[in-house]
């Protein structure tokens, strides 16, 4: 799907979000700004006020930090805003994920690419999880994998995500890595993970994937088995028993960041001064705790380094769109 720039530059109107109040000399000492690409209350809302919340409590910033709210095209209202309006403001970032690397990859930021923006940096990260009731006869992924290798139609996945989103992609990447096409996957889309974990638990779906942060209150219940996370390492805590996708010799990771961009005209000293702030930020005792209590786990990906491993994800979720017929 395609969109008119100049359409979408003026089509969404901006709502401006309470802020909080606190001083510090020494901080950043003009008004900042976060837009959240969506209506309040969701992931980008929450990544906003990350920001926002942790820059005004540690002292980074003397300002309350504006949020704003810019619905539409899911991100591709905020992203054409800002190439298009506000392509050089030196105190605005807009919050952005993994699901935004996604829809660039499937061309639904309109005429812009990845290349468009600069990606800024992540402060936290949450993993794709595989998932299956407790008396699912799959004991662990290698197990699936060989059902899932025998007969491609024979295993149900779902998620909270239409095919393209997300969910689905933890699905596909998962049947590649079993050398099945994703094309033959049976995958059932639903509204959100809670649907979608109930619909694991009424026998209507064989397997889930979910994110580990949403398993958190059920995995202590006896009612869930999580075959793997898909992150780089296992994490700690209530996860440290549940073993990566790659230590099962699948090389199938999905990390969903939570990071920023900002204009394509900012300038290097105040893109870089923005890359500072956020990783003395992410370092602060105070911001992990504040992180571990919205359900994010550590990311230390900030400037150049951030900027290549977004465009690199873009590439990757391009190939396999490609694969699955998704673009041409």
């Amino acid at each position: 799907m395609k969109f008119n720039s100049a359409f979408l530059r003026w089509s969404a109107p901006l709502v401006m979000g309470a802020a909080l109040m606190t001083g510090n000399a020494h901080a950043q000492s003009e008004t900042t700004e976060c837009i959240a690409p969506a209506k309040p209350g969701g992931g980008y809302d929450l990544t906003c006020r990350l920001a926002a919340n942790g820059l005004q409590e540690t002292g980074l910033i003397d300002q309350p930090m504006m949020v704003s709210y810019m619905p539409g095209g899911i991100g591709a209202v905020a992203y054409n805003h800002v190439n298009g309006v506000r392509d050089d403001d030196p105190n605005l970032i807009v919050a952005a994920s993994t699901g935004a690397a996604v829809n660039l990859a499937l061309g639904k930021f309109g005429q812009y690419d990845a290349d468009e923006v600069r990606w800024l940096g992540a402060l936290g990260v949450d993993y794709g999880a595989i998932v299956v009731k407790a008396d699912a006869p799959w004991q662990n992924l290698g197990d699936l994998m060989s059902d899932l290798k025998k007969n491609p139609n024979g295993v149900v996945f779902g998620a909270g995500g239409t095919v393209g989103s997300q969910d689905w992609m933890k699905a596909a990447l998962t049947a590649k890595a079993a050398g099945v096409s994703p094309r033959q996957l049976r995958y059932v889309a639903f509204e959100g993970g809670g649907e979608s974990l109930a619909a694991l638990l009424g026998d209507h779906i064989e397997v889930f994937t979910g994110d580990l942060s949403e398993l958190r209150p059920h995995l202590e219940s006896g009612k869930i088995r999580v075959l793997a996370a898909l992150s780089d390492v296992r994490m700690g805590g209530p996860y440290a028993d549940i073993p990566t996708a790659t230590e099962q010799g699948y090389d199938v990771e999905w990390p969903i960041w939570r990071g920023y961009y900002m204009g394509p005209k900012v300038t290097d000293a105040d893109y870089n001064a923005w890359v500072e702030r956020l990783e003395t930020l992410s370092g602060k005792d105070a911001f992990a705790e504040m992180r571990k209590a919205r359900g994010l786990f550590p990311m230390n990906r900030f400037g150049d380094d951030f900027d290549a491993y977004v465009k690199a994800q873009v590439v990757q979720f391009k190939q396999l769109a490609k694969e699955v017929g998704l673009t041409q």
